[in-house]
């Protein structure tokens, strides 16, 4: 076993077997001890009941992914149970499995909106943004009023003619962009996920296809951004990406006016009734 002792690998499984109800599983007899017999784990994993036993006596070698995969399926662990699994089994993190998001849970969003004067979002690895604030609707875009499937960063960027005259240098962003997504997808195993956009965003920009060719990467972190906006005129903001504990797939991306005096217009813009004075761009 790598880094961990076996040890440590058999008295994790040890002890989330013991904590499964067996009758919730369709087993049933009397019993010892609590939660489910190595055997039915095994059976639940589609593993030897052997080799099972093998690995809660701490013996058998090190796992293949392949089994810590079914082993985790069959103890019902959660996705950090599952990577500490597999850094007990094998001593590094499974590969990444990229799931698609909707939306956010509430908390996420409430903590977007105590931020008034502060154009927040958070995106997706494939950059889709699924949540945003009444800042970044009034600085950015008003995400709102765009169908799910078109709130998309790169999208806005290369198909947008009002997004592109909003930036300073449009040229040096979308080159940073594309270096970002690609590091993005690559980083949450969401490549096979990206390729549809790729080839539409190739088949419609050829600036897009050059930059994609290049191959870059890049690291989002933090900036500064200067936009021309329509209401609130040339504007500067720093921003900051934050990534989302337990979700390698989100992170956060906050915008903060570097002059008081746009912090203070952007809140009385916010204060209008929704969809009034928005840029829809």
């Amino acid at each position: 076993m790598p880094i961990n002792s076996a040890g440590s690998l058999a008295a994790f499984l040890k002890d989330r077997r013991t904590r499964l109800d067996p009758a919730s599983f369709g087993f049933s007899g009397r019993r010892r001890t609590p939660g489910l017999r190595r055997e039915e784990v095994a059976q639940r994993a589609n593993i030897s009941p052997t080799w099972y036993t093998w690995l809660e006596q701490g013996r058998g070698g090190a796992p293949s992914a392949d089994v810590l995969n079914r082993i985790a399926k069959g103890l019902m662990l959660t996705e950090p149970e599952r990577e500490h699994l597999f850094m007990l089994g094998l001593g590094r993190p499974p590969e990444v499995r990229y799931k698609g998001v909707e939306g956010v849970n509430p908390r996420l969003q409430r903590l977007l909106d105590t931020l008034d004067a502060s154009p927040a979002l958070i995106k997706t690895a494939t950059w889709d943004v699924v949540a945003w604030n009444r800042a970044a609707q009034i600085v950015l875009t008003d995400y709102s009023a765009l169908p799910a499937g078109q709130r998309n960063i790169l999208r806005f960027m290369f198909r947008s003619p009002v997004i592109r005259a909003k930036q300073h240098d449009w040229e040096s962003l979308a080159r940073f962009v594309v270096g970002a997504f690609r590091a993005d997808a690559a980083r949450a195993g969401a490549v096979s996920e990206v390729a549809q956009l790729v080839d539409e965003l190739c088949s419609v920009s050829p600036e897009f296809a050059a930059l994609w060719q290049e191959n870059d990467v890049l690291s989002h972190g933090d900036g500064t951004k200067r936009l021309k906006h329509p209401q609130l005129g040339d504007i500067e903001l720093e921003y900051s990406a934050f990534s989302v504990d337990g979700r390698p797939d989100l992170s956060m991306i906050v915008y903060n006016p570097i002059d008081s005096t746009v912090a203070d217009r952007i809140r009385a813009l916010a204060r209008r009734p929704s969809g009034q004075g928005l840029d829809q761009g």
